[in-house]
């Protein structure tokens, strides 16, 4: 199976540009391609490592990725599949979020001797003239064209603002850039971005007379991928600080069923003969399923002995048995009143809930276990002896967290 068969085999793939000469670049490692990665938060998420994965298979298959931070886009906002304009970042903070994310991408893509390049689009879009880029770049967009495309036709009943519209021109001219500079022959993006996709092709094509290749890839997880995500009441983040490697574990533990086959295919570097031979799987097989889903992906961005104790962590959580790698919070004496602390301090200390009234509300619906006992009094306290044996919270049914009195 080639590179490009394994690509669709695996429903990575979800509409392409010049099919053949795609297929003659990354089957025989010639291509130089590039995915973008706007520095909008402090961590890269799973959608950024979906994307990651894909440039590393491709990277071991002889072509050479750029990796782009978006220093320069970020500074307008990409509309695509939002409702609003995104907050707006100053430079600082664009750059400290940039510099976070190569940290974490040196985990994924090989950037030793010229095997791949992490470039910063603020190099080149900060420093452009704008009648300039009006007359060079401008010239070859329709409007009409533009306000077709699904990124900015889904936000004109609620309002397009001018400085959103520019993104589709500063990402083409991204590809235009590298195209020149780099020889950068091929773009890489969520299927939401097609239209920006397109828009780099044309411009090259206008403006240079000369082939280039597009092709995106699929970074759903599912064709309804939107509904995951909300296990952890929010993204799942790549920084361990951010999200645990035990919460990312328990967050893959826990996918639906319809999706473990999917998340198998598409996320992990498990031959596909292997992946096939589950999708029959159910219950406690497909447990097993969902067992290995969750140590291959947790062993890719925290590394095997993390994965390790994230999966022994689970399984003294679930199974009764060792509690040495459960997610554990150490509190102070600082944190006691009278030498007790009470089940709402706990809960927020913990992680397990963002304040105290939303421990409250957790306590008052019955949904908050102490040691595996059900707290149903707002005003529970423990003691100092109890806090320094450890008290094991859970918070619904798959958030956990021992908090321990450090001695």
């Amino acid at each position: 199976m080639t590179l490009y068969d394994e690509l669709r085999a695996r429903g990575l793939i979800a509409q392409v540009t010049d099919e053949e000469q795609i297929k003659e670049l990354i089957n025989n490692g010639k291509a130089t391609f590039y995915i973008g990665f706007d520095p909008t938060a402090d961590s890269l998420h799973i959608g950024h490592f979906m994307a990651l994965n894909l440039m590393r298979r491709l990277q071991l298959a002889g072509n050479r990725p750029i990796a782009l931070l978006g220093g320069g886009t970020t500074m307008v906002g990409d509309p695509s599949g939002r409702t609003d304009m995104r907050q707006m970042l100053t430079a600082a903070d664009i750059q400290a979020n940039a510099a976070k994310f190569k940290v974490q991408m040196e985990k994924f893509i090989d950037f030793t001797n010229g095997r791949a390049l992490m470039l910063n689009n603020a190099d080149w879009l900060m420093s452009l003239n704008y009648v300039e880029v009006l007359r060079e770049v401008g010239a070859h967009f329709s409007v009409n064209n533009m306000l077709r495309a699904e990124c900015y036709k889904q936000r004109m009943e609620k309002g397009l603002s001018f400085l959103e519209f520019n993104y589709m021109i500063m990402q083409s001219y991204d590809f235009y850039h590298m195209f020149k500079e780099y020889g950068c022959v091929m773009q890489c993006g969520g299927d939401d971005q097609w239209s920006n996709i397109l828009g780099g092709t044309d411009l090259i094509r206008r403006k240079l007379g000369k082939d280039a290749y597009g092709m995106t890839i699929t970074l759903l997880l599912t064709s309804d991928g939107r509904k995951m995500g909300k296990t952890l009441g929010g993204a799942v983040w790549l920084d361990p600080d951010k999200t645990s490697p035990f919460d990312f574990y328990q967050y893959w533990r826990n996918v639906d069923d319809a999706d473990v086959i999917n998340c198998l295919r598409k996320m992990t570097f498990l031959p596909l003969e292997q992946i096939e031979a589950m999708a029959d799987w159910k219950d406690a097989k497909l447990n097993e399923a969902k067992d290995l889903l969750a140590f291959e992906l947790t062993s890719l961005v925290h590394g095997e002995e993390e994965a390790k104790k994230a999966r022994d962590g689970a399984r003294a959580v679930f199974g009764g048995g060792d509690s040495m790698h459960m997610p554990t919070t150490e509190i102070v004496a600082e944190d006691l009143t009278d030498g007790a602390a009470d089940i709402l301090t706990l809960l927020v200390l913990s992680g397990l809930c963002p304040s105290k009234s939303d421990a409250r509300r957790n306590v008052q619906q019955g949904g908050v276990t102490a040691d595996e006992v059900k707290v149903e009094d707002v005003d529970k306290t423990f003691s100092r002896e109890e806090l320094k044996a450890g008290v094991i919270l859970r918070r619904g049914k798959k958030s956990f967290n021992k908090v321990v009195l450090k001695s």
